[in-house]
């Protein structure tokens, strides 16, 4: 599953700015709109979708979301197609319809993967688990990125449409192999209604985050966390395009990112096989130790970035932030697993996901309209700064403990 879904999103979003720049041309503020949309519709169905796995089935849910996000993606690629009804309707509504159903998908999707493998393999075993899968999921990305790139020199829309392929195969394959054997289904009583059910469930998951001073911290950092990440990771790519440039013309940019993203994934998977066997994953001072010090270089990577005048410099910069959010997603993965109770595992993992998008939707119109209003360049120091309360918070429990 890892490996389908990590070819999928590397062969649509490899060279998706190419696509959202130079084909539908839009600017930065419809470029942090299209993401801001995307994560209010997560922040809307998250907690619902989430009581869904926990009450229903966590198998149900994942294959659910394939499907949906294939369609989505699909859709998006097809817009291209509808140019000639601009004038109607403009591009940016077409995109905006496409990232609701996407994230109506991701919702299905987000925590009932991770609530799933975790009931199955127990959580003794689940961090080294995330790990392994991070590593197989990094070799599916560097395939993908050429898929991408020989798809988008053909058509800039092609890669969506292959990648929703991707993931409606995946949801069928699914259907077949994935196996549900830990999951017990909440009792009820024969009057309760399905509603009732799914209501006290996700009340059951806001208790334990209101119950847990250090879910309670969680929250509160992935809020700042969803706003600077929505800024950076939209804008980066235009910043290339538009302010540093590509010192070799005889490549095209489908080229040049597929190579940035090719290297990012080679860094990513040797900084991954490192951390996987120096960093013991079932001691929380290690992993919150490792979350504090990728924190830091990740700030110092965006501020890099920010100063970066050439080429190279820039390069540097924007590699060191992807390897570190690389490796940073298994950690992260296992640090909020180790607080979790599994009957409510799925809705609580959906409850930091809709913070994460507030996060977005809050501050990443924000960024964009900074990077509207003075320069792309601003708007990455200003993710930067966002991610300094998330430092201060890791450094004050590593000094608790």
């Amino acid at each position: 599953m890892n490996f389908m879904t990590a070819l999928a999103s590397s062969t649509i979003f490899t060279t998706y700015s190419i696509y959202y720049v130079t084909e539908l041309g839009l600017n930065p503020l419809e470029l942090v709109l299209i993401g801001t949309v995307l994560e209010l519709t997560v922040l809307i169905f998250e907690g619902i979708t989430g009581v869904v796995a926990d009450t229903y089935s966590r198998k149900l849910s994942v294959i659910i979301g394939m499907f949906i996000l294939g369609a989505g993606f699909a859709f998006e690629g097809s817009i291209v197609w509808l140019q000639d009804f601009g004038q109607m309707i403009p591009i940016v509504v077409w995109v905006l319809l496409a990232q609701l159903v996407s994230g109506i998908g991701h919702t299905f999707i987000s925590g009932a993967d991770s609530a799933w493998i975790v009931d199955e393999v127990g959580e003794a075993s689940a961090g080294s688990i995330f790990m392994r899968a991070k590593r197989v999921a990094l070799t599916a990305t560097l395939v993908g990125i050429g898929v991408s790139v020989g798809l988008s020199v053909l058509a800039p829309n092609l890669p969506y449409l292959a990648g929703g392929l991707m993931y409606v195969a995946l949801g069928l394959l699914l259907i077949r192999h994935m196996k549900e054997t830990r999951f017990v289904r909440p009792s009820r009583s024969e009057k309760s209604s399905h509603f009732k059910e799914m209501r006290r469930t996700w009340t059951s998951g806001a208790r334990v985050i209101a119950g847990s001073p250090l879910l309670l911290i969680l929250v509160f950092v992935t809020l700042f966390s969803g706003a600077a990440s929505e800024g950076y990771d939209r804008l980066w790519e235009i910043h290339l395009i538009r302010e540093i440039g590509f010192p070799d013309r005889s490549f095209s940019m489908a080229v040049w990112f597929g190579l940035i993203s090719a290297a990012s994934t080679v860094l990513g998977m040797l900084a991954v096989g490192y951390t996987e066997k120096k960093l013991n994953m079932s001691n929380e001072r290690a992993v919150s130790a490792a979350i504090f010090l990728l924190t830091f270089i990740r700030i110092a990577g965006m501020i890099s970035l920010f100063l970066a005048t050439d080429f190279v410099w820039a390069l540097a910069s924007v590699l060191a932030v992807s390897v570190v959010v690389t490796v940073s997603e298994p950690i992260y993965a296992t640090w909020l697993n180790m607080n979790l109770r599994s009957d409510t595992r799925a809705t609580v993992l959906s409850m930091v996901s809709q913070s994460d998008a507030l996060g977005q939707t809050a501050g990443g119109p924000a960024v964009g309209w900074i990077g509207n209003r003075f320069s792309v360049r601003a708007s990455l120091l200003a993710a930067a700064v966002l991610l300094l309360p998330i430092l201060g918070v890791f450094g004050r429990l590593l000094r608790k403990r």
